[in-house]
């Protein structure tokens, strides 16, 4: 009897440690200044804490759960002196938006007031999607890319989405409408994503946007053998190239179209038997 009861008394001990552990429960923090809440709004997760700060230095304020000028709802109220806190656990708490207001400035002339949104502690992943220009749009070089990204949240907020030409971050956007525009001055191919971000922390990435940024092709090595004459197209590899023939460089005529296997490849032109006189062009459309 007397062996078992310090493993009962370390069984206990275990548990209690394991009860005060901290959780993975975001704090948040709200400013009184100026007679404003910075950030008058935010959204935060069930479990999450707010922490109101008084930084005047002269003048109390406080944090009452309701809508001005009405008296507070019993949710929460607290008043903050100069340069004191003032804090609410919000666990429990319905999903749902609770407005709230300084019961010393909260009608006018100040209209000190804010509101929190309360969201799932499990808030799913945000959605996003380039909408502007189409997959597989094509330009001229140099060209000017206007990206428009949508993105959306349900339960909370975006907080920024970040444009990428492949895995290189071209800039952020922290409100919408998202748009970003990047200056493309050398014929390439790229992929363009939207990389959105919510408030607690979760992001999702859009599909690729393939652009095509085109400039002219340049033809070299001509090669006659055995009545086909041969020359080789310099361009962008993944790129679509018309070759043309042309006797008087007025009236074209179609070779063949290609998708290029690599920045140059070989084109034949089969029916050059017996011409005289030849001209030869790569042609991509806009």
């Amino acid at each position: 009897m007397k062996n078992s009861k310090p493993l009962v008394f370390l069984s206990c001990v275990a548990l209690w440690l394991a009860l005060i552990q901290p959780s993975s429960a975001a704090t948040f923090i709200v400013t009184q200044t100026s007679f404003v809440f910075t950030p008058s709004t935010m959204s935060i997760a069930q479990g999450d804490s707010v922490t109101w700060t008084n930084k005047d230095p002269l003048v109390t304020h406080s944090s009452a759960s309701g809508t001005a000028p009405a008296s507070p709802n019993g949710l929460w109220n607290g008043t903050n002196h100069p340069g004191g806190t003032y804090i609410v656990d919000f666990t429990g708490f319905a999903v749902g938006n609770y407005p709230y207001f300084c019961t010393f400035h909260g009608g006018p002339p100040f209209n000190m007031v804010g509101s929190i949104t309360v969201t799932n502690a499990t808030l799913a992943a945000p959605s996003v999607s380039i909408t502007s220009p189409p997959d597989d749009t094509r330009f001229a070089a140099p060209a000017n890319i206007a990206l428009t990204a949508t993105a959306t949240q349900v339960g909370g907020t975006i907080t920024n989405v970040q444009f990428f030409s492949g895995t290189g971050l071209l800039g952020s956007v922290s409100s919408s409408p998202y748009n970003f525009t990047v200056n493309v001055p050398v014929a390439s191919n790229y992929a363009f994503t939207a990389v959105a971000m919510n408030n607690l922390g979760a992001a999702a990435t859009s599909a690729v946007v393939n652009v095509f940024v085109e400039t002219n092709a340049i033809l070299t090595n001509p090669l006659l053998t055995n009545g086909q004459f041969q020359l080789t197209v310099n361009g962008i590899s993944g790129q679509t190239y018309a070759t043309e023939s042309s006797s008087n460089l007025v009236n074209w005529s179609a070779i063949s179209t290609n998708l290029a296997p690599s920045n140059s490849f070989n084109v034949v032109d089969p029916s050059a038997t017996n011409a005289t006189l030849r001209f030869y062009r790569a042609r991509q459309d806009l």
